[in-house]
């Protein structure tokens, strides 16, 4: 590997852990377009090229999906007999749905996670919060939407952050506890769909070194570790910085990014 590409994946590493702790985002929305970027740099085949920017962004996000678990776990924000109740459906929904983006083509990936993240911009930047019901949710409701939640997240390779924070306030969850609980479920969700990338991925023929599956090694390791540490540091900015406005800039940043996969993709 080279020493502009090392330092490539350490910058992203920072940024995308800094801007996860200080708006609350998971690194997905980054990691996806901009490793499709570099995968096309590596001379990575366009049949498996979305595959493997979606699994080692999955991967990715298992470190610091694990460091915002403990850090809203010691402030007392994760409700963990919802988390429990959930959980299962997550992991189900997450690692079920890996199986099915190995039948997809990478145009049609390419066209989904751009819709998704469309949807997620569009959320951000006019702050569109859901009306609270006043109903809590059954079990049977919670672990549903749990594998629906965990399908989309394998689909995009997100933590799911921006779908279970707004399904759990809507049902009559506190702000602050919903989002200390995605968070907690952000970490099954990185695992089950890390190990789905990973089995899936192993019949691929990708041609090139230190990958398992749809997971590039030297990626995972250069963005997880300082996306660790930036975290937190994020999360601490975030008392200092205007956030509102920053979800503005990083919504069209996140649109931006979308546009430049499907164009890669489709011209590749």
């Amino acid at each position: 590997m080279s020493i502009e590409l090392l330092v490539i994946f350490i910058v992203l590493g920072v940024f995308v852990g800094f801007m996860a702790g200080l708006l609350g985002i998971g690194g997905g929305g980054i990691l996806v377009p901009v490793l499709t970027s570099i995968f096309v740099y590596l001379e990575v085949p366009m049949t498996h090229l979305v595959h493997l920017a979606l699994g080692t962004s999955m991967a990715c996000i298992t470190i610091t999906s694990l460091s915002s678990l403990m850090a809203h776990h010691k402030r007392g924000g994760v409700i963990w007999p919802l988390v429990k109740v959930m959980t299962p459906g997550v992991i189900l929904g997450t690692f079920a749905a890996t199986f099915l983006v190995a039948l997809m083509n990478a145009k049609h990936l390419a066209i989904f996670f751009s819709i998704f993240m469309a949807y997620v911009s569009v959320q951000m930047f006019l702050d569109i919060k859901p009306k609270n019901t006043h109903h809590t949710a059954g079990n049977c409701e919670l672990f549903s939407v749990a594998t629906c939640i965990g399908a989309i997240s394998a689909l995009v390779s997100i933590g799911g952050g921006s779908l279970t924070v707004p399904y759990l306030n809507w049902r009559n969850v506190d702000i602050k506890k919903a989002i200390g609980s995605s968070a907690a479920l952000g970490f099954p969700i990185a695992i089950a769909g890390s190990l789905g990338y990973l089995i899936n991925g192993l019949s691929a023929k990708i041609n090139l070194d230190y990958t398992i599956g749809f997971v590039f090694l030297p990626a995972v390791l250069l963005v997880a570790i300082p996306s660790y540490f930036t975290a937190p540091f994020g999360a601490k900015m975030a008392h200092y910085l205007p956030v509102s406005i920053l979800k503005k800039i990083f919504s069209l940043l996140l649109m931006l990014l979308s546009i430049k996969m499907l164009l890669l993709v489709f011209n590749g």
